[in-house]
């Protein structure tokens, strides 16, 4: 039996489309983005990890080398790495298609891969 539906916390990361790109995923989950609705342009990847630590947001990231290194510092947060090939269009289903899938901490402390391949 799936799990029941739970709506996510996420944080998109300063290169990812601002969320009302990303209609679905805006609608079903609660969605900030950290340069358009945090203010927080320029920050170190560091900061973003602990803002969404501290909010316990999954942070949707391109920069996937970096946010690996910070994944298992808390259970509080976790980070979905996606390819910057992805359309809005595609991004945002190939999320919900995820997440809709997904228990409440299925992402918390820990790093999961979103492709095209996958």
């Amino acid at each position: 039996m799936p799990p029941r539906f739970y709506k996510h916390k996420l944080l998109l990361d300063e290169g990812i489309f601002r969320r009302q790109a990303l209609k679905r995923l805006n609608s079903r989950y609660s969605v900030k983005h950290v340069s358009h609705d945090l203010k927080k342009d320029g920050i170190s990847d560091q900061e973003v990890y602990d803002i969404a630590r501290r909010q316990k947001r999954i942070i949707i990231t391109y920069n996937i080398v970096d946010y690996k290194k910070l994944v298992h510092q808390s259970s509080d947060t976790g980070v979905i790495g996606v390819t910057q090939w992805l359309t809005p269009d595609k991004l945002d289903i190939k999320l919900n298609a995820l997440l809709s899938k997904s228990a409440e901490k299925t992402f918390y402390g820990k790093y999961t891969p979103l492709g095209e391949s996958e």
